[in-house]
């Protein structure tokens, strides 16, 4: 499947009293490399597509941590489309330190259209899949 990286500093303000990096900034971080590879796609997390407007609200989101990440550290952000099934999508943000995981995170995400007020879950549109498996 697909992947796409970015890279971050852990700021200042991130950090806790320790020091370390915040763990709720790990979800911020997800979601950043999240919006650049729809980017890179020529699509977001809100786009119109035909004459429908298509979201992507979470239903699952995760994070396991197996190292801290200081002040300063450069970190790559790596996605990666694990699993694209008929209405939802998975996806793996691994963060890495020197090229060693200290931390993973997935996130579990419905394809949706906004009718009436409300989300309403739609198959994936192939245009779309395709783009999405590369």
């Amino acid at each position: 499947m697909r992947e796409f990286s970015i890279q971050r500093r852990v700021q200042f303000s991130e950090t806790d009293m320790a020091g370390v990096m915040h763990f709720s900034n790990y979800f911020r971080w997800m979601e950043e490399v999240e919006h650049a590879f729809l980017r890179s796609l020529g699509m977001s997390v809100v786009h119109r597509h035909e004459d429908e407007e298509l979201s992507w609200p979470r239903v699952q989101v995760g994070c396991e941590y197996f190292s801290p990440l200081y002040f300063e550290d450069e970190v790559d952000v790596k996605l990666r489309v694990e699993e694209i099934r008929g209405k939802s999508m998975i996806y793996e943000a691994a963060f890495l330190r020197s090229g060693v995981r200290v931390a993973v995170g997935r996130i579990k995400m419905v394809c949706c259209r906004w009718k009436d007020n409300k989300f309403e879950s739609v198959r994936i549109p192939d245009s779309i899949r395709t783009k999405l498996e590369g």
